[in-house]
């Protein structure tokens, strides 16, 4: 064994010494993906919607940590829009902050990401039918 920091693994082979976390590098997560991390979990917290409605749609902008942001090192943080439409009447409101709390949770956990702001924007509204609106032509 030599004293540069490399180990014999016993068979002769050489193998380079352990390298800290630090220094490994790093996983780049694609903004499109975090998208779709957002566009589904927008999905998630609107439930049902009418067969006719769209599916949600996010775009995401990904920006870097700042070194020495946080405690286990920088995070990135993805800022994120989503146009979803919605069915009416209904609390607008109160489904929008849904969708902002899931998709943060969401993109959080599974891309590991902040995310400091949810913009969301409603595209269009759906009618819910009337349950005692009669359907066709009456007598």
């Amino acid at each position: 064994m030599s004293g540069g920091g490399d180990a014999d693994d016993g068979f002769g082979a050489r193998r380079a010494a352990a390298v800290p976390p630090g220094g490994r590098g790093a996983t780049r997560i694609a903004d499109r993906v975090v998208a779709k991390i957002a566009a589904e979990a927008a999905r998630e917290a609107v439930g049902p919607l009418p067969p006719d409605a769209g599916r949600p749609h996010a775009t995401v902008v990904v920006r870097p940590a700042h070194p020495g942001s946080g405690g286990g090192g920088p995070v990135d943080a993805a800022h994120v829009h989503v146009q979803l439409e919605l069915d009416y009447p209904s609390d607008l409101g109160a489904r929008c902050r849904a969708v902002r709390r899931h998709v943060t949770e969401r993109v959080g956990a599974l891309a590991g990401m902040t995310v400091p702001e949810v913009a969301v924007q409603v595209e269009r509204l759906h009618l819910a039918p009337d349950p005692g609106a009669a359907h066709g032509r009456t007598r």
